[in-house]
C-alpha cells in the first residue's frame, strides 16, 4: 500500500542528473528511510543519467514509500530504446561501457526491479525494502554516567509551533508561550518571521523563510520574546501535508543551550565527536565528524564543519578559513555563533598582527584574548575570550584553519587543540578537494561569463546601450551597485554617465549622492582601487538628518527623508573599489563597483571585475569612435542637400529623402532646387557612383558647380558639359553620375515652361490632369565617363495641373525577390495620383515603394514633386 507520493520532472540536460539525486535524497531522508538512501541516489542518478543523457529525454521521477520500504520509478520519452535481456544470472562484463549499467546494478542491489512500456514512454523502476532493526529503535546512544549528560536548566520546554503555507503561525503550545511570553492568541496568523531577532543562523545564509519551505531543517536562530529580548533558540523544522494536501511546517524549538534535546544523533557506528583522538581512532573519522549524507557543496560541508566543531567543544563560536592561492591570506568562508555573517570573505594576513596569526600553521591556544589583542582578528569586539585554532593541512602546506572561541577565559587547553586537530586532519583533504572543484567551477563560470560579455559588447556600437549593458553585466553578478564614470577628452573631468542597483528604489538616491561626490582620480594603474567617499558621505548625511530629526544641528533644506537617506547609506556601506577604464592608452571612464554595509568583495570577483572592464573600455571606446563617425557623417551629409527650398510663384514643390544603411554614410544621391535669376528657377537631381568620402567629393562637386554655372548665364547642356569636365579632372576619384537638370520659368497663365536635360538619369514623368502618365525628356550620356560629350536640351510645357515628377533609382530599382518596382511600376502608382497635391504626389510614391518590398530599403531615395495648380485645385 503506497502511504507517500512525490514526484518531479528534470530537464534533458547533465546538471539534472545531480538535481534528481538531491530529489531522491531530500525526500527519502524526510521520510525517515536514512538506510537506504546511498543505494536509492545510485540506481537513480544511473537511471535519469540513461533518460536524459543516453536518451536526450525529460526524465520523470517518482518516489512511492510503502510500509516495507520506497519504489522508484524512472520514466523517458524514449520507448523503443532497447533494453538489454537477462537470461540466467546476470553477466556484468565491463561496468565501464555506456549502455545497460543502470539495469545490472537494479539488478546487484535493489529487492525487485523491472521495466515497463508504454506507447508514449519506458519506465524503469525499482523497490528497495528497508532492513530489518529492533522494533521501536530508530538510533541509540551508548549508555553514558549522569555526570556525562547533556546539562539543562530544570524542566525541558519544547515549543511547538505550526506554520501554515502562507508561513503564519497556525499553533502554538504551552511551551512555546513560557519559552517566549506570547499567549496563542498574540501570535496566531501572524507571521513567524516578524519575532525573527536576526534573519538566519549567524555564517549561514539560508533565512528563516527558506527554511520553513524545506523539507526537513536543523539549526538556529533568535526569536524575540514578549518582553524584548532575544531568545536563542535551536530549531528542528519538519514540513509535513493534510489529508487535503495543504502543506504546513512543523517547528520544534528549545532554548539553544539546550539543543541536545532536538540534535539529530549521528548515524551509523562509532563514538561522538567529543570522543574523537582517544585510544584507537575510529573506522571512518570524516563520516563520524561531518556526519551522513555529507554536504555535497563546498559552503554546506564548512557550515556543518564548524557547527560540528563548536558542539564538540561546547563552544560559543567557531569559525573556519580557507588559504588564498599564495598563502600569504586566510579568508573567512564559515562562521557560526559570531554576532552575523559580515565577516564573510574577510581577509587577514597569515603574518600580521601581535601574537602572530602565523600561528595557523600550528595549533594554538589563547586563553584570554585580552591579553593578547588582535591575536586574532576576526574575533575583535566579539566578546570572545578564550579560542583554539589548528591548521588544515594537506600533504604539509597550509589550505586553511579552523577555530572553536568561547565567551568564558580559560577554557580550552592542550587536550582541546589536539582533539579538534585530530578532527581537522580527518576533514582537510575534503575540504581541499571541494574548495578546488569549487575554485574549477568559477573558473569555468568566469570565463562562460566573460565569452558572453564580449559577446554582448561586440552586439552593439550605441554608446548609451554599452553603458547599459557594462552595469546590467555587474549587478548583481558581481556588485550589488555599480556606476560608470565617463571623460569627454583627456583634459576634461570625469562625469557620471550610468547608475545601477539591483534595488531600482534605491538609484535615485544613489545617483544623488554620486553626483554631489568629486569623481574619482582617473589613473591608469590597472586593478582595483577602494574608494571611500560614497561610504563617508552617506554615513554623514544619514548623521544629519538623524540629528534634525531629534531636533539638534542647523536645520537646513533636505532633499529626502530620513528613511531614503537611511537606506542610501546601508546600500553604501560596504567595499567600494574603482576599476579604470583605459582604452587605446588611454583613460576613457571609470568603473565603481559598491557592496551593500558590512560586504566585502572577494579578490576572484575583483579580478573578474577587472577582466570585464579591459574588455568594457574597448567596447564603450568603439561606440563613442562610431558614434563620432556617425555625426560626422551625417554633419557631411547634411551640408551636401540644400538647407530649405525657395519658395516658386505658382508652382507647389514637394522633396523626400531617405538615406539608406545604419548611420545614413554620406554620398549617394542629392537633390537642389535653386533661383537662377529673376522669374528663372533651376532643379536637379542625381546620384553619385557608390558612397563614402570619394562619392561625397563628387555630390558636393556637382551640387555647387550647377548652381555656380548655371548663375553664370549658361545653358543646361553646358552646364552639365563643363561638370563633366570637372568631375573627370578628379581623376582616380572621379565617379560618374546620372543628374537631370532643368530651368523652369512660371508663366502668368498658369503654365511653366521648362528646358531639360536627363545625363542618364531615370527620366522624369509628367502626370496630365487627364491621368496620363508619359516621359518628359529623352535619355542622354551620363557624367564622368566620356571627354567629349555632347548634349542637348528639351524643351516641356506643363499646363495648369500637371506633376513632373523626379526620381532616383532607388525608387526605380527597389526589389522584392525577383521582381522590381520599375519605371512601368512607378507609372502606375502615379497615374492613380490624379488631383492630388505635390506633397501628396510624394507621400503616395514613397508608400507605395516601401510596402512592395518586405526588407528595409538597400539604397538612397529622393522624390522630387513639382505641380501646377490648376483652375479646380483640391
Amino acid at each position: 500500500m503506497i502511504t507517500a507520493r512525490a514526484s518531479a520532472i528534470f530537464e534533458p540536460v547533465g546538471r539534472s542528473v545531480a538535481t534528481a539525486r538531491s530529489f531522491v535524497r531530500d525526500t527519502l531522508q524526510g521520510w525517515g528511510f536514512s538506510d537506504i538512501i546511498d543505494d536509492a541516489t545510485v540506481l537513480t542518478s544511473e537511471l535519469v543519467t540513461n533518460a536524459v543523457v543516453h536518451a536526450g529525454t525529460a526524465a520523470e521521477v517518482h518516489c512511492l514509500r510503502t510500509e516495507s520500504g520506497v519504489r522508484i520509478e524512472v520514466a523517458d520519452q524514449y520507448p523503443e530504446r532497447e533494453v538489454p535481456l537477462q537470461h540466467g544470472e546476470p553477466t556484468f562484463g565491463n561496468l565501464e561501457r555506456e549502455g545497460g549499467r543502470g539495469l545490472q546494478l537494479c539488478g546487484a542491489l535493489a529487492s525487485r526491479w523491472g521495466v515497463e512500456y508504454t506507447p508514449r514512454q519506458k519506465q524503469v523502476w525499482f523497490q528497495l525494502d528497508l532492513p530489518d532493526r529492533a522494533v521501536g529503535t530508530r538510533s541509540a546512544g551508548p549508555l553514558l554516567p549522569d555526570a556525562l549528560l547533556p546539562l539543562t536548566d530544570g524542566r525541558v520546554r519544547v515549543a511547538v509551533v505550526q506554520i501554515d503555507e502562507g508561513g503564519t503561525i497556525s499553533a502554538w503550545n504551552e511551551d512555546a508561550e513560557s519559552v517566549f511570553g506570547y499567549t496563542a492568541s498574540q501570535v496566531t496568523g501572524k507571521l513567524l518571521t516578524d519575532l525573527a531577532a536576526w534573519p538566519h543562523t549567524p555564517g549561514t545564509s539560508t533565512g528563516v523563510a527558506e527554511a520553513l519551505r524545506l523539507s526537513r531543517w536543523e539549526g538556529s536562530y533568535g526569536l524575540r520574546a514578549a518582553d524584548g529580548h532575544v531568545v536563542p533558540v535551536y530549531a528542528s523544522h519538519l514540513r509535513v501535508r493534510d489529508s487535503d494536501g495543504a502543506a504546513s511546517t512543523v517547528c520544534l524549538l528549545v532554548r539553544d543551550d539546550e539543543r541536545a534535546v532536538l540534535q539529530t544523533p549521528l548515524r551509523g557506528p562509532g563514538p561522538e565527536p567529543g570522543s574523537l583522538g582517544g585510544d584507537a581512532p575510529p573506522a571512518d573519522a570524516f563520516e563520524t565528524f561531518i556526519g551522513t549524507p555529507a554536504p555535497e557543496d563546498l559552503d554546506g560541508l564548512l557550515q556543518r564543519t564548524v557547527e560540528r566543531a563548536r558542539d564538540m567543544l561546547d563552544g560559543d563560536a567557531a569559525f573556519l578559513l580557507l588559504a588564498t592561492d599564495d598563502e600569504t591570506e586566510l579568508e573567512v568562508r564559515a562562521s557560526t555563533g559570531l554576532p552575523s555573517a559580515r565577516q564573510r570573505f574577510a581577509r587577514v594576513q597569515v603574518e600580521a598582527g601581535p601574537g602572530r596569526y602565523g600561528s595557523a600553521r600550528m595549533p594554538a591556544v589563547h586563553e584570554d584574548l585580552t591579553d593578547v589583542p588582535g591575536a586574532v582578528p576576526l574575533l575583535s569586539g566579539t566578546g570572545m575570550r578564550s579560542v583554539v585554532t589548528v591548521p588544515l593541512k594537506v600533504e604539509g602546506r597550509l589550505t586553511g584553519s579552523l577555530g572553536v572561541a568561547a565567551e568564558a577565559p580559560e577554557r580550552y587547553s592542550n587536550e582541546e587543540a589536539l582533539r579538534l586537530q585530530f578532527a581537522a586532519d580527518r576533514i582537510a583533504l575534503a575540504v581541499e578537494s571541494a574548495r578546488l572543484g569549487e575554485l574549477e567551477k568559477l573558473r569555468r563560470g568566469s570565463l562562460s561569463f566573460l565569452v558572453e560579455a564580449s559577446d554582448l559588447l561586440a552586439g552593439t556600437l550605441d554608446r548609451d546601450q554599452t553603458l547599459a549593458l557594462m552595469a546590467q553585466m555587474t549587478v548583481p553578478t558581481l556588485a550589488t551597485w555599480c556606476a560608470v564614470y565617463t571623460t569627454g577628452d583627456q583634459a576634461s573631468d570625469p562625469y557620471l554617465s550610468y547608475v545601477l542597483h539591483e534595488d531600482e528604489d534605491r538609484i535615485d538616491g544613489l545617483k544623488a549622492l554620486l553626483s554631489r561626490l568629486a569623481p574619482p582620480e582617473p589613473v591608469t594603474t590597472p586593478g582595483a582601487r577602494a574608494w571611500t567617499a560614497p561610504s563617508e558621505s552617506a554615513h554623514q548625511a544619514a548623521l544629519r538628518t538623524s540629528m534634525r530629526n531629534l531636533g539638534l544641528g542647523e536645520p537646513t533644506v533636505v532633499g529626502s527623508g530620513i528613511g531614503t537617506t537611511l537606506a542610501t547609506a546601508a546600500a553604501v556601506g560596504g567595499d567600494t573599489v574603482v576599476l579604470p577604464l583605459v582604452a587605446r592608452n588611454r583613460v576613457i571612464g571609470m568603473l565603481v563597483l559598491g557592496k551593500p554595509s558590512d560586504e566585502h568583495f572577494r579578490q576572484e570577483n575583483l579580478e573578474l571585475a577587472e577582466d570585464l572592464s579591459r574588455r568594457a573600455a574597448l567596447a564603450l571606446d568603439n561606440a563613442r569612435l562610431y558614434s563620432e563617425r556617425v555625426s560626422n557623417s551625417q554633419s557631411l551629409q547634411r551640408s551636401l542637400l540644400p538647407p530649405e527650398l525657395p519658395k516658386v510663384p505658382g508652382v507647389e514643390v514637394e522633396v523626400i529623402y531617405r538615406a539608406a544603411g545604419e548611420g545614413n554614410e554620406v554620398g549617394g544621391d542629392f537633390y537642389d532646387l535653386f533661383p537662377i535669376r529673376e522669374g528663372v528657377y533651376g532643379f536637379a537631381i542625381g546620384d553619385v557612383c557608390g558612397t563614402g568620402p570619394e562619392a561625397a567629393a563628387v555630390t558636393g562637386l556637382a551640387r555647387h558647380a550647377l548652381r555656380l554655372l548655371a548663375r553664370e548665364g549658361f545653358t543646361g547642356p553646358a552646364v552639365l558639359e563643363r561638370l563633366n569636365a570637372a568631375i573627370l579632372d578628379e581623376g582616380a576619384r572621379s565617379r560618374f553620375l546620372t543628374l537631370l537638370y532643368g530651368e523652369m520659368v512660371p508663366q502668368e497663365d498658369g503654365s511653366a515652361a521648362l528646358k531639360v536635360v536627363c545625363a542618364g538619369h531615370p527620366l522624369p514623368l509628367r502626370l496630365r490632369q487627364d491621368g496620363t502618365v508619359e516621359p518628359a525628356a529623352d535619355p542622354q550620356p551620363l557624367l564622368g565617363v566620356m571627354d567629349d560629350l555632347e548634349l542637348y536640351e528639351q524643351s516641356v510645357t506643363l499646363d495648369p495641373g500637371d506633376v513632373l515628377l523626379c526620381v532616383t533609382d532607388g525608387v526605380t530599382e527597389r526589389r522584392e525577390g525577383t521582381r522590381m518596382l520599375g519605371d512601368d511600376g512607378l507609372a502606375d502608382v502615379l497615374k492613380t495620383c490624379t488631383g492630388l497635391t505635390a506633397g501628396a504626389v510624394a507621400a503616395r510614391i514613397m508608400r507605395a515603394v516601401e510596402r512592395f518590398a518586405a526588407d528595409a530599403p538597400s539604397d538612397d531615395m529622393a522624390i522630387l514633386s513639382m505641380r501646377l495648380p490648376g483652375p479646380q485645385t483640391d
